[in-house]
C-alpha cells in the first residue's frame, strides 16, 4: 500500500533547510531534503509529520534502531552519574567493561588490547600510528575505492572520490593503492566467472609493487575494508582475502581490517572479515558500536599495542555515556539482532533477485551483500554502464515514497537498515523501493 503522499520536504523542513544553508559549512556532501523530528526502531518522522522506513540507519550507525529503550536507559543512567572525566588521566569502570567486551569479541585468537576514540577516522589514524610504531616501517598499502575517513591520515588512504582529496595535498607520505577484488568490474578480466580474478588482484601486490616500487619488508600495514563501503558495497572473494593474509605473513606486514561500517554484527557476524576465515592483526571499529553515540575503537593483538605512555591519547574518546550505550548495544546485538541481520539480509537479497526481471536497471545489476550490508549496483545495459543519475533519482523518489536509502560508489544503492528491523518493515520498504525504481526508470526512458 502506498503511503499517503504530501509535499516532501514540507514547509517546516524547508525553513530549517534554508537556515542550515545560511550557516553551515558548504563542505558537507549535498544532503537529502529530509529533516528528522524523531525516530523509533526502523521508522523516522520528519518535522512535518511524514513517516519513513529507514534503510540507511544513519550510514549503518543506528545498529539497534532509533532510540532503543535499553540504549536510552543506559545513556540516561550514566548521564545521571557523571558525563565526563578524561580517560587519559583517570579511570572509570564503564570504559574498562567496554574494553573487556570488545577484546572478548576480537576476530583473532590472541589476547587483545583496546584503545577507545570518537570516530572511525580516529580509529584509522590510531591504527596507522600503531602499525608504524610497532614495525618501524614507513609504507602503508590501501585499495582503490577505499574510504577510511576525512582526517589527513585517513584521507590519504582514501581512493573513492577525488573531491575528498583535492585541495589537501600533500597527503601522508608512504601510502600506496592497489586494486580491490571486484569480479564484476575487474581490470584483469571481463568475465565475471573468471575464477582467477581474486588471485590476480592479490598477486598485484607482489608482482607490481614489491618488485617495482619498494620491498615487502618495508611495509608496516595493509589496510582493507572487509566489505568495501563507500566504494560500492563490494564483497571480495574469500580467496582474495586469504591470499592477502598469506602475503602479509610472508613479509611481516600487519593486516588492518577497517570494520567501521561492516562490523558490530551488521553482516551476521561480529566482523565481516570472519566470513573469509581470516584473522587480522588490528581492527578499526565505530559507526554501529554505540547506536548513534560518538565512539570508535582500535582492537589489536595484545603484543602489538605496547606503545609507551603518551604515544597516543584522547580527551573525549571512550566517553562514559558512549561506553554505556556501547555496552547496551553489544548486549542487544548478541541477544538476537545479529541473527536477525543475517535472516533479513538473506530475505532482501532474494527479494531483489525476484525484482530483477521487472526493472531494466536491475537486469544486469550487481546484487551482492552479507547480512544487512547489501549493495545493488544499477546499470543501464549489458555493458554494465553505470546508472549514476538514475540511482540519484531513485534515492529522491524513495524519499517521496517514505523510504530513506543511500547511495555508494558510482551507481550503487546500499541497504543498511537497523539490525533489529522486522520482516514487515523490510517488505514495506522494498515495496516503496519498487515504486521509486519504476519512477526513476520511467524518467530515464528505460
Amino acid at each position: 500500500m502506498a503511503v499517503e503522499m504530501s509535499v516532501r520536504p514540507g514547509p517546516v523542513a524547508q525553513m530549517i533547510i534554508e537556515r542550515d544553508n545560511a550557516t553551515m559549512s558548504g563542505s558537507m556532501t549535498p544532503r537529502y531534503p529530509f529533516v528528522i523530528a524523531r525516530g523509533e526502531g526502523a521508522h523516522v518522522w520528519d518535522v512535518d509529520g511524514n513517516e519513513y522506513i529507514d534503510f540507511a540507519a544513519g550510514i549503518a550507525v543506528n545498529s539497534t534502531g532509533h532510540c532503543h529503550p535499553r540504549v536510552v536507559a543506559a545513556i540516561t543512567e550514566q548521564a545521571q552519574k557523571f558525563i565526563h572525566i578524561a580517560g587519559t588521566d583517570y579511570y572509570y569502570e564503564v570504559q574498562v567493561r567496554l574494553a573487556e567486551r570488545l577484546a572478548g569479541i576480537a576476530p583473532f585468537a590472541d589476547l587483545a588490547r583496546v584503545f577507545l576514540c570518537n570516530s572511525g577516522a580516529e580509529s584509522v589514524e590510531g591504527a596507522i600510528k600503531l602499525a608504524r610504531w610497532y614495525t618501524e616501517r614507513p609504507h602503508i598499502i590501501a585499495f582503490y575505492g577505499a574510504f577510511h575517513g576525512r582526517t589527513l591520515g585517513a584521507l590519504s588512504l582514501n581512493a573513492s572520490k577525488v573531491v575528498q582529496r583535492d585541495g589537501f595535498f600533500p597527503l601522508l607520505p608512504g601510502v600506496h593503492h592497489i586494486p580491490y577484488n571486484n569480479p564484476y568490474r575487474c581490470g584483469h578480466m571481463r568475465r565475471e566467472e573468471d575464477c582467477r580474478a581474486a588471485c590476480l588482484c592479490a598477486s598485484y601486490l607482489e608482482e607490481m609493487v614489491f618488485k617495482r616500487l619498494f620491498p615487502g619488508d618495508s611495509v608496516a600495514a595493509l589496510i582493507i575494508e572487509s566489505i568495501q563501503g563507500e566504494g560500492g558495497y563490494l564483497v571480495p572473494d574469500t580467496r582474495f582475502m586469504q591470499e592477502l593474509r598469506a602475503i602479509c605473513d610472508k613479509y611481516g606486514i600487519l593486516l588492518i581490517a577497517d570494520e567501521v561500517q561492516s562490523g558490530m554484527g551488521r553482516t551476521g557476524k561480529w566482523w565481516a572479515i570472519e566470513h573469509y576465515g581470516v584473522e587480522p592483526d588490528i581492527v578499526c571499529s565505530a559507526k554501529g558500536i554505540a547506536s548513534g553515540m560518538p565512539l570508535g575503537a582500535i582492537i589489536a593483538r595484545s603484543h602489538l599495542m605496547t606503545w609507551p605512555p603518551g604515544a597516543h591519547g584522547t580527551t573525549f574518546g571512550g566517553n562514559p555515556i558512549a561506553c554505556a550505550a556501547a555496552l547496551a548495544t553489544i548486549d542487544l546485538i548478541e541477544a538476537g539482532m545479529m541473527d536477525n541481520a543475517a535472516e533479513q539480509g538473506a530475505f532482501i537479497l532474494d527479494a531483489l533477485e525476484e525484482m530483477r526481471p521487472h526493472h531494466p536497471s536491475l537486469k544486469y545489476a550487481r546484487i551482492q551483500g552479507k547480512g544487512l550490508m547489501v549493495g545493488v549496483e544499477l546499470v543501464l545495459d549489458e555493458a554494465r554502464t553505470p546508472a549514476g543519475a538514475l540511482r540519484n533519482d531513485v534515492e529522491l523518489f524513495a524519499l517521496q515514497e517514505g523510504l530513506l536509502i543511500l547511495g555508494a560508489g558510482t551507481s550503487t544503492l546500499r541497504f543498511c537498515p537497523p539490525l533489529m528491523i522486522a520482516r514487515a518493515d523490510v517488505e514495506a520498504g522494498l515495496e516503496r523501493l519498487d515504486r521509486a525504481l519504476t519512477q526513476a526508470e520511467r524518467k530515464a526512458g528505460l
